[in-house]
């Protein structure tokens, strides 16, 4: 029983690497799909079925495709159909409390196996970005939003390019590593307003 269980988790760990490098499900042998359905559940707010990559994760992880020209021609498909599914705060009102902003770049909660959907996400944005001078500890994936909206303004086309990008980073770029807050249901309507608003807004602490 014990060499059994331990085979089972050394094939469902190599299933797992290889999803993530792109392997798609229907790529992979039935045989192991039926140890990937039996060993995970959807619980709490972690849905099962977001081991599966969707298009285009399995687009972006497959590089000697994504570099065709069919591959180009496919990512600029989905960033356009990504782009033409963003929908505009509902309100019309895209900035909110930057203050507010803050708490939600600080957190990194959320979208666990431990969580309902009850729970209040993170943007976890200090993975990735330095958003503020105070702020010691951050990524380096993304680059440095310091003086974000200082340097670029608060033009209509600021504003909206600001909000998709939160939204559905792929839209623009898809191999984005950026999560896709909108798409996955990861931040609130406000959250992404509040973001927007420690982004834009001359009196956050990005600006100063």
């Amino acid at each position: 029983m014990k060499n059994q269980m331990m085979k089972r988790s050394v094939v469902l760990g190599a299933v797992l690497v290889g999803l993530s490098f792109g392997v798609s499900a229907q790529a992979v042998d039935p045989a192991v799909m039926a140890v990937m359905e039996s060993s995970f559940r959807t619980q709490g707010i972690a849905d099962k079925n977001r081991i599966y990559p969707d298009e285009i994760q399995v687009l972006c992880s497959d590089k000697a495709v994504f570099n065709s020209p069919e591959g180009q021609k496919k990512a600029i498909a989905l960033q356009a159909a990504a782009l033409a599914a963003i929908k505009p705060p509902s309100d019309g009102v895209y900035m909110g409390d930057w203050k507010a902003g803050e708490k939600v770049a600080q957190s990194g909660r959320g979208s666990t196996w431990r969580d309902s959907d009850k729970t209040v996400n993170g943007g976890g944005c200090y993975n990735c970005h330095q958003v503020t001078k105070a702020e010691i500890s951050y990524g380096t994936i993304g680059p440095s939003l310091l003086g974000y909206g200082k340097l670029r303004g608060n033009s209509k086309e600021i504003v909206e390019y600001t909000w998709n990008r939160i939204n559905n980073s792929k839209a623009y770029n898809a191999c984005s590593n950026m999560p896709r807050m909108a798409h996955f249901k990861l931040l609130t309507e406000q959250q992404m307003k509040d973001v927007m608003a420690l982004l834009l807004d001359p009196a956050s602490p990005v600006n100063q």
